[in-house]
C-alpha cells in the first residue's frame, strides 16, 4: 500500500517463516544462488516481531533476527506493538560469519561487542528506517564506532527515499585511504561491494583494541 509506515497494518503484513513474502524471496535465491537478507514483520508465538530473515543461496531459510531493542521515543512507538527478540542470529557465507542487526540495536555496544568477541562475527548487515530528523546526524557515528572498535565491516542499508537514505558500508578502520563505502543519498541502487578478509586480519594485527581490554571493567 501506498503512503508511509502504517502502524495499524503491522498485523495484516506480518508473517509466519513459510509466509507469502518469505517464501518468494525463498524461490529468488535458490534462482540466483545468492543469500539473501530480507526484513519484515513476522509472528510467532510470542508476538510479532520486528524481523531480518536470512535465505541461504539454495533457498534454504537460514533463520531469523528479530529487533532486541525496541525504539521507543519521537515518533517511533514499537512497544506498542512489536515485542523483543531475545537471541542472536549468526550465519555463515563463502568463509565470512554475517549477523543482522535492525536500526536502534547499533546503538548498544553490548550486542555489536558480544557478536564480535563471542561469536567471531566478520560482517555487521545492518538495517534501518532513519528519517531525517533530529536522530539522523547521529546514525553514521554509530556504525563507524561500531565498525572499528570491533574491527569488522559494518554494511548499514537505510530504506530509499526522499527523506532517507545514505546508506554505507564501513570497513574495519577507516582513515583517508579507507573511506566509508556510501551508497546513493536517497534512491535505490544494486551495488557491488567487496569485503576482505585480510583487511579485517591487518586491522586487528596492527591495531590492538581488542587485545588490549582489560579485566577490570565490572569491578
Amino acid at each position: 500500500r501506498a503512503g508511509n509506515y502504517a502502524w495499524a497494518l503491522y498485523k495484516e503484513l506480518a508473517e509466519h517463516p513459510d509466509g507469502q513474502s518469505i517464501s518468494l524471496f525463498r524461490e529468488f535465491a535458490r534462482r540466483h544462488a545468492v543469500m539473501v537478507v530480507v526484513g519484515l514483520p513476522t509472528r510467532s508465538d510470542t508476538g510479532y516481531h520486528i524481523s531480518q530473515m536470512v535465505i541461504g543461496q539454495s533457498g534454504e531459510l537460514l533463520g531469523g533476527y528479530h529487533k532486541m531493542h525496541l525504539a521507543h521515543y519521537g515518533a517511533s512507538m514499537e512497544k506498542d506493538y512489536f515485542s523483543s527478540g531475545s537471541r542472536l542470529l549468526v550465519v555463515e557465507c563463502q568463509g565470512y560469519r554475517l549477523a543482522p542487526v535492525i536500526c536502534y540495536d547499533i546503538r548498544f555496544p553490548e550486542l555489536s561487542r558480544s557478536l564480535a568477541l563471542e561469536h567471531g562475527v566478520d560482517v555487521l548487515l545492518h538495517c534501518g528506517a532513519y528519517y531525517r530528523d533530529e536522530s539522523f546526524a547521529s546514525w553514521h557515528p554509530f556504525v563507524v564506532t561500531r565498525a572499528m572498535e570491533n574491527q569488522h565491516y559494518v554494511l548499514s542499508l537505510n530504506r530509499a527515499g526522499q527523506h532517507y537514505g545514505a546508506s554505507v558500508l564501513a570497513p574495519p578502520w577507516i582513515d583517508e585511504a579507507n573511506p566509508m563505502i556510501r551508497l546513493h543519498e536517497n534512491r535505490e541502487e544494486f551495488k557491488h561491494l567487496v569485503i576482505r578478509r585480510e583487511a579485517i586480519e591487518r586491522v586487528r594485527r596492527d591495531y590492538t583494541f581488542l587485545r588490549d581490554r582489560k579485566p577490570f571493567y565490572r569491578t
